[in-house]
């Protein structure tokens, strides 16, 4: 059978994807309509493996790298008597307290990109916390459809809590300097636009194809280095009138728009990954946190 590639599939599939991804189509509708492009050579079957993570092939940075220690912890949740799972990770070269950044996932848990990202942020210079916002329901459960599930369970703004309490327990952290930064994807994104909204003292935020906040951008204190795809149409129609209310209130910000690239263009574990776009976006991501954070 002939090994696919991403010009194989058309556009239409990967904006199917991000519909079923994001819970607005169940799975079996989603296989319906994908049999639609079950032509020349494609069957349902091949498409669905080529546009599910890989977890094993992708992860840059693996859970042993002796570059790093990485260890997961605990955190009070504000909700009373709650605990939340989280991987904090820095180099083991380290003699000297580091700035800090919270990793936040997409719409499915911790899972292994998110762990590798936030370890990737260690080895670029920081102590990183990557929470788990599905730890009151058990965790990341080892795939991302029941991962999806398991997130709409929760609700979105006592997530947003649980991730303004890792914020607090990374600034006060023994080996941080009490600078820290937030990056986000997808859901990570709106949490990382929202962090900037609730926190006061946060220093740099981060979005990846985040949702937008619609109130209270006058309250925005961090600067926003944020990243769209210019094929996310379901995330870019906010923008425009973000943009505005950024200008509006005088914010300090940075936008990208990265050409021919979708939603989730920095997941390299998904062939809506663009290789290009991905590392320059997380340069500019490194570099922003260096200059906010230092």
């Amino acid at each position: 059978m002939k090994k696919l590639k991403k010009e194989d599939i058309k556009q239409e599939v990967f904006d199917l994807y991000d519909d079923y991804a994001h819970n607005r189509v169940s799975r079996r509708l989603f296989l319906d309509k994908l049999s639609a492009y079950a032509v020349g050579g494609l069957t349902v079957g091949s498409m669905l493996s080529f546009i599910s993570p890989d977890y094993v092939k992708k992860i840059q940075i693996k859970q042993d790298d002796p570059n790093l220690k990485s260890e997961f912890i605990t955190y009070d949740s504000p909700k009373g008597g709650e605990k939340i799972k989280g991987l904090l990770s820095k180099h083991v070269a380290a003699k000297e307290k580091l700035p800090g950044i919270i990793v936040v996932h997409e719409n499915r848990g911790l899972n292994p990109y998110i762990e590798d990202v936030g370890r990737r942020a260690a080895l670029a210079g920081f102590i990183s916390l990557a929470p788990d916002a599905l730890t009151p329901l058990g965790g990341y459960p080892g795939n991302d459809d029941e991962g999806r599930e398991l997130q709409r369970k929760r609700d979105k703004d006592e997530m947003l809590q649980d991730f303004i309490a890792a914020y607090s327990y990374l600034k006060n952290h023994p080996d941080c300097t009490g600078k820290v930064g937030v990056v986000g994807f997808c859901f990570g994104g709106w949490i990382s636009n929202m962090m900037a909204v609730e926190v006061s003292d946060l220093d740099a935020s981060v979005p990846f194809y985040g949702g937008q906040p619609t109130e209270n951008i006058e309250k925005i204190k961090a600067p926003l280095l944020l990243h769209f795809g210019e094929l996310d149409k379901r995330v870019n129609e906010g923008w425009p009138d973000y943009e505005a209310a950024l200008k509006k209130y005088g914010k300090d910000y940075t936008a990208y728009i990265y050409k021919n690239a979708n939603h989730g263009f920095h997941n390299d574990t998904t062939p809506r990954y663009d290789r290009e776009a991905a590392e320059l976006a997380w340069q500019r991501t490194i570099d922003f946190f260096k200059k906010h954070l230092a």
